[in-house]
C-alpha cells in the first residue's frame, strides 16, 4: 500500500464500503475498524420515525465514532496499517439531512472539539453509485430495519454525500464509480480497484472502471 498507514472507505448505505474495507484489510494484513451502527439502539426506531429519533441516533453514532478513532490517536499508526469503513468528518452529512435547526446548532458546537483531537486518514476512498443501484443492493442484503428506507430519503442522502465529497479537501481522495462493477464476485474488478488504492493519490482523483 505504498506509504499509506490509515485508509478510510466511505459511501452511502448500500454502496459496499464495509465489504470493500474488509477485503482490502484482509489483503493488506491491516487492522480493520468497522462502524458499530448495529449497536445503536435508536437506529431501528429512527427508520420508523426519523423526526423523533434523529438526534438520539446521531449523537450515539457521533460518540461511538469518536471513541473508536480516539483510541487511534494514542497509538503509533505506523505500527500497523489500518482500514476503516467510515470517515469521522462525514458525520455531519446525516446531521444536515436529519436534524432540526436547533438540534443542528447544538451538534455543530460539539463536533469541532472532537474533530481536532482525531488523526486524519492518509487516503479516503469514496464509493459512489446511483440511488437506484443503492436501493437494489439494500434490498438484496435484507437487513430488517433497512426495509424502512425510502427512495426520497436515500436520494437526499446520496446528494448530500456527493456534495460533501465534491468539496472535500482535507486528505487525498479517490472517488470510485461502482455502478458497473462487482468487486465481491469479480476478482479482476477487486484487483483493479486495489491497484488504484495502492497508487499514490495527490489531491482528488476519479476512477470510473470499465463495465
Amino acid at each position: 500500500m505504498s506509504d499509506l498507514s490509515y485508509v478510510a472507505v466511505e459511501g452511502v448505505i448500500g454502496v459496499g464500503k464495509t465489504t470493500l474495507a474488509r477485503m482490502v484489510a484482509e489483503r493488506l494484513d491491516a487492522e480493520l475498524i468497522l462502524e458499530t451502527a448495529e449497536e445503536n439502539p435508536f437506529l431501528p426506531k429512527f427508520y420508523q420515525d426519523p423526526r423523533r429519533y434523529a438526534f438520539q441516533t446521531q449523537v450515539f453514532l457521533l460518540l461511538s465514532r469518536y471513541h473508536q478513532l480516539g483510541q487511534l490517536a494514542a497509538r503509533d499508526l505506523f505500527a500497523q496499517r489500518i482500514v476503516c469503513d467510515y470517515l469521522f468528518d462525514k458525520d455531519g452529512l446525516f446531521a444536515s439531512v436529519n436534524l432540526s435547526e436547533p438540534e443542528l446548532l447544538l451538534y455543530e458546537k460539539i463536533v469541532p472539539l472532537m474533530r481536532e483531537q482525531l488523526p486524519r486518514p492518509d487516503l479516503v476512498v469514496y464509493l459512489q453509485a446511483r440511488t437506484e443501484v443503492l436501493l437494489d443492493r439494500i434490498r438484496r442484503r435484507k437487513v430488517p430495519y433497512e426495509r424502512q428506507i425510502g427512495k426520497d430519503y436515500l436520494e437526499a442522502l446520496n446528494a448530500a454525500y456527493n456534495y460533501f465529497f465534491f468539496h472535500y479537501d482535507q486528505t487525498p481522495l479517490l472517488v470510485v464509480k461502482t455502478d458497473e462493477i462487482d468487486f465481491v464476485h469479480r476478482p479482476e474488478h477487486f484487483e483493479d480497484l486495489l491497484h488504484q488504492i495502492e497508487r499514490s493519490v495527490d489531491g482528488k482523483q476519479y476512477y470510473v472502471p470499465a463495465p
